[in-house]
């Protein structure tokens, strides 16, 4: 059964969360960094190819989720006051977000964990300017 007109909603909206809270964190992006990490390892030591294409496909869900996090911080959280602070920062986003994606050395494409290591260093270099934000 269809709903009529005049309940459908004009505008649909996107956001990261149902309730705009303010709360942001660039630990959300390691997590999911290191379970990359985590998941290179545990393929270079593992034979079965049921388990290293399942970990494939884990590895690439988790990859996406690093660039969403990432991505929330980016738009969402830093200001341009920020970016003219640290003027470094939107090229530490874009050095990050391609480690983690499908192209020529991201975490997608590799399973070498040296990738998800380098990966991790630039979240920690945005953590580093995220937390010296929030004491301003």
């Amino acid at each position: 059964m269809r709903l009529p007109r005049f309940l459908t909603p004009a505008t649909v909206v996107r956001a990261h969360c149902d309730l705009p809270c303010g709360v942001y964190d660039p630990a959300q992006a390691r997590i999911e960094a290191e379970s990359i990490k985590a998941i290179d390892e545990k393929y270079q030591a593992n034979t079965d190819p049921e388990f290293r294409t399942r970990a494939l496909i884990i590895k690439e869900q988790r990859a996406e989720l690093v660039k969403h996090h990432l991505w929330v911080l980016w738009t969402d959280y830093f200001k341009p006051n920020h970016f003219e602070k640290y003027p470094q920062l939107h090229g530490l986003f874009n050095e990050a977000t391609k480690l983690a994606g499908g192209g020529p050395g991201g975490a997608k494409s590799s399973t070498d964990a040296s990738t998800a290591e380098q990966l991790l260093a630039k979240i920690e270099e945005i953590s580093k300017i995220f937390w010296e934000t929030k004491q301003a």
